[in-house]
């Protein structure tokens, strides 16, 4: 009988508790990059205090990599992923793939491919997918998982899909994946439901960030940071997105807020995601 009871109590809390609640919510920390230079430790446990344990940076504000793993884990925070530039990438992964064994990191993600102006060609995608499969494979050698972050330039024409399209073709997945930020596939013209189903598994970082309604798009990689909104206010579709994203792979997903109100907003986004059935 107390099997039974316990059975059916498990049961009611899968039925009652919201999605959101379930999956573990961190925090990308450039959304405080204002805040955390003026005090690391204080700001570390704000973010404690919103009930996130997981976070994204990179960054060690002046301590060494021992003092910041220090400091992090005395506030209860675990770092899953670090930054990698892309030319560091193409001259030393070897480093890159040391620094995140010293961070404890299990993720490198690569942010931006360099390239003139606004002008991102097929000879730039060429170039990342060689710099990125080499790096990768070194990185994978050493149990890191690398993946890139598009950010909405990739998604020019070419052929008969886009150079993003030209990237999933050609990264092999054992070495290279990606880590969607959702704005960045709003604001060129996509949609991030169909971006995950047709890509299935390639994506197990998520960047969660709201476009405020009206906000006219490009494909140029850049957009006013002020159009930062809270998590279901905007037009990207948080709901939806949620609704699916760990069917499709995402492993772990990281509120970025780079609004100057993200110190106010954040709480908000984070209460919008519990409240998800």
């Amino acid at each position: 009988m107390k099997s039974l009871f316990n059975l059916r109590w498990l049961l009611l809390m899968t039925l009652t508790t919201p999605f959101a609640s379930a999956q573990e919510i961190g925090l990308q920390l450039y959304s405080l990059r204002n805040e955390i230079p003026k005090d690391v430790p204080g700001t570390l446990q704000q973010i404690k205090s919103w009930g996130i344990t997981e976070i994204e940076g990179g960054g060690t504000y002046g301590m060494t990599v021992e003092e910041f793993n220090t400091l992090t884990k005395k506030t209860g925070l675990k770092l899953v992923a670090i930054g990698a530039d892309f030319a560091e990438l193409d001259k030393d992964a070897a480093s890159i793939a040391q620094r995140a064994k010293a961070f404890g990191v299990s993720y490198v993600v690569c942010y931006w491919i360099p390239h003139q102006g606004d002008n991102f060609t097929l000879a730039d995608t060429e170039n990342a997918i060689h710099v990125f499969n080499t790096a990768g494979k070194i990185l994978a050698e050493q149990g890191i998982s690398f993946c890139y972050h598009p950010h909405g330039y990739e998604f020019r024409p070419n052929g008969k899909g886009t150079l993003f399209d030209l990237m999933m073709s050609k990264l092999n997945p054992a070495y290279v994946n990606f880590e969607m930020d959702v704005f960045w596939i709003k604001h060129p013209g996509q949609d991030p439901v169909k971006i995950l189903k047709k890509y299935k598994n390639r994506f197990p970082l998520m960047h969660l960030k709201d476009r405020k309604p009206g906000t006219t798009g490009n494909q140029n990689g850049h957009a006013d940071v002020e159009t930062n909104v809270v998590l279901g206010k905007g037009d990207v579709g948080i709901a939806a997105i949620m609704k699916v994203a760990k069917k499709y792979g995402v492993k772990h997903f990281f509120i970025e807020d780079e609004s100057s109100r993200a110190v106010h907003q954040i709480p908000q986004s984070l209460a919008f995601l519990k409240s998800l059935q």
